[in-house]
């Protein structure tokens, strides 16, 4: 049996650590679990959280985005999170950020960040040069003496990719990483995603729909009225759907009964929205509205909840959409499996009949197919 990288006496004497990640929205929704365990296991340690900002740019233009990136207000209401690095988004920022957490004078740093793992390893030893450093650590070839030198560093690390049997789903693997760092002990259960929405934004998505006259149809009709939620955006084209599929599947749909009087809401993420409402603006779709989390991620989570279906493309939403237990379809590539939404008995995965293909390759036909199968 392996012993775990950080031994339980030191882990006994710490009082707390900093985890250092560059988290996007999906990570955390299968990484919090590992928090909160962690926060449970080790009740005196207190967690801190380094975000590190990987598309960090010099030109300020992108710095409105990046500062409100939705995970921040996530974390900021997690009660077992005691301190979040947030502002890492510039080099310059980044560089004060470091100083910040080097007056923490952390005994306990760990790197849970997988994309180039050296540059982590050699952060981490700088905001920490005393304390206990432990991270990931990819193989390096003979040639790469720089990858070797960062990784020295480190006074515990582990591969990634190697912990975990392959082909299990993304929170086997984080939990298989707590495991080989802290010993810890998960079972499949405890893995399932969750999110605690404030009341605040549970009242702001009711305030909404009634405001889109989108209010929940409690007639008793044969067909009731639906509320789907369509999300096409995703952080990469590879993995985005054409807004032409969204006007075919509502305008497809609306040819049926069963969905004739059903209201859609179409997730866009704020830098797109100008382009959406122009968009949408001229295709004369009735019931359906431009949604955005605008002000806070939990508005999110929120309008999800109220859905009776969400179709999204991989990205954060699909994973939501087992947080708040409302079906989903999944319209996803071949290449990350491992990504797919945990709660099969709510969820349906559309994936692409090619490994090359983008998400753009799957057709409405495919989704319509789907709903009827439900």
């Amino acid at each position: 049996m392996t012993a775990q990288l950080v031994s339980a006496e030191r882990l006994k004497k710490t009082d707390k650590i900093l985890f250092i990640a560059h988290l996007a929205l999906g990570d955390f929704t299968y990484l919090q679990n590992c928090f909160q365990a962690f926060a449970q296991a080790f009740p005196h340690i207190k967690i801190h959280i380094w975000v590190d900002e990987v598309r960090r740019t010099d030109k300020a233009a992108a710095w409105p985005f990046l500062k409100k990136y939705a995970l921040y207000d996530w974390l900021a209401e997690c009660p077992f999170v005691a301190k979040i690095y947030q502002q890492t988004y510039s080099p310059a920022l980044f560089e004060q950020s470091i100083v910040e957490a080097q007056q923490q004078d952390y005994p306990l740093v760990v790197s849970l960040s997988t994309l180039r793992p050296p540059m982590y390893a050699k952060l981490a030893r700088q905001i920490s040069p005393r304390g206990f450093v432990a991270g990931m650590r990819k193989p390096a070839g003979i040639l790469a003496l720089h990858k070797r030198l960062a990784y020295r560093k480190l006074d515990a690390s582990f591969n990634p990719d190697g912990v975990a049997d392959p082909g299990v789903h993304i929170s086997a693997v984080y939990a298989a990483w707590f495991k080989r760092l802290f010993g810890m002990e998960s079972t499949p259960s405890s893995r399932l995603p969750f999110v605690r929405i404030p009341e605040r934004w549970d009242r702001y998505a009711q305030e909404q729909l009634k405001l889109w006259n989108f209010e929940r149809d409690n007639a008793q009709s044969v067909y009731p009225a639906k509320l789907i939620f369509i999300n096409p955006y995703a952080k990469t084209h590879k993995r985005c759907w054409p807004l032409e599929r969204v006007v075919e599947l509502v305008s497809a749909l609306r040819a049926e009964d069963a969905y004739k009087d059903t209201r859609f809401i179409v997730n866009v993420v704020p830098e797109e929205m100008p382009h959406a409402k122009a968009f949408f603006g001229g295709q004369a779709l009735g019931r359906l509205q431009l949604f955005s989390a605008q002000d806070n991620f939990f508005q999110l989570p929120a309008m999800l909840r109220e859905c009776d279906l969400i179709i999204s493309v991989e990205t954060a939403v699909m994973h939501l959409a087992n947080a708040v237990h409302v079906p989903v379809i999944a319209l996803m590539r071949q290449k990350n499996p491992e990504w797919a939404p945990i709660d099969k008995e709510n969820s349906s995965v559309i994936t692409t009949a090619n490994r090359r293909d983008w998400v753009k390759a799957i057709t409405v036909a495919q989704v319509i197919a789907v709903l009827h199968q439900q």
